[in-house]
């Protein structure tokens, strides 16, 4: 018996050295970062396999109550609900912050509108505002386009814009962070919703007041560490305590200075040690 007890305690002194498939999954936010941090560390560790998926934080968060990855990415915290699911499977869940993300409003290029307030956001999230105009700009529809309800991006919207209000009925719902890009490209009266990391220059984000338009903040870095831009919420892992030696190596490396400073290059923001 003691014989077997050793050669387990060194199974796992050994499992950081040795090659250990790992599955990622959740939230299309942390996406990019656990791709690129993947990426790198493979190149670093041979041995190691890191695969990594989105489909919103509630799939990951689901996968990991299934068994089916080891690691949960999410942009939102996790519910209570999904904690006592898997307490009664007598698993014991790890929550580390991996980085900070910005979330960018973002309109067609073409939108002459540059600013908009907390209070406006609302109301064009919540059907309130239904014309651009209304707002001093062109005489065109508003399109509000959100992430499906599953995401956690689209709860963290609700929860830090909405202030829990409900969105507009029939709100146009995307599967993925890229086809509220596309969409927002393609359609002059849209307006959505995107992590910094995700913008380009087929979008264009707009500044945003917390403060009723006293002062104005656009989604960056810098102004998401001095806390001049208001619309900032951390990116977590969850992992299984019992399967901690198998994912703390990957993790470890993503809160080191060289995996931190992956984030910061991605457009996320660090954690502060």
């Amino acid at each position: 018996m003691m014989k077997k007890y050793l050669s387990l305690v060194c199974f796992v002194l050994l499992l950081p050295q040795i090659g250990i498939a790992q599955k990622i999954k959740g939230s299309d936010t942390v996406l990019p970062l656990a791709q690129k941090e993947a990426e790198v560390y493979m190149q670093k560790h041979p041995s190691a396999t890191v695969t990594v998926t989105g489909g919103g934080s509630g799939v990951g968060i689901s996968a990991l109550l299934e068994g089916t990855t080891d690691i949960a990415q999410s942009s939102r915290k996790i519910k209570f609900d999904e904690k006592l699911k898997l307490k009664n499977k007598e698993k014991e869940v790890i929550e580390v912050i991996v980085a900070y993300d910005a979330l960018a409003v973002i309109v067609h290029p073409n939108n002459p509108i540059t600013k908009l307030t907390r209070e406006q956001l609302e109301a064009l999230f919540r059907g309130k505002i239904k014309n651009w105009k209304e707002l001093g700009g062109p005489d065109l529809k508003v399109i509000p386009y959100a992430r499906e309800t599953s995401s956690g991006t689209y709860e963290f919207f609700k929860e830090s814009v909405l202030k829990y209000k409900n969105y507009m009925n029939g709100i146009m719902s995307m599967p993925a962070t890229g086809s509220v890009i596309q969409s927002i490209s393609q359609t002059e009266g849209a307006i959505g919703y995107v992590g910094l990391a995700y913008l380009n220059k087929d979008v264009k984000a707009i500044q945003v007041s917390y403060d009723q338009g006293q002062s104005y903040s656009n989604p960056s870095v810098s102004h998401a560490n001095d806390h001049s831009y208001p619309i900032v919420r951390p990116l977590y892992f969850y992992y299984i305590k019992s399967e901690e030696a198998i994912v703390k190596p990957f993790i470890d490396y993503i809160l080191s200075d060289e995996g931190q400073k992956i984030a910061s290059e991605l457009g996320f923001i660090k954690v502060i040690k």
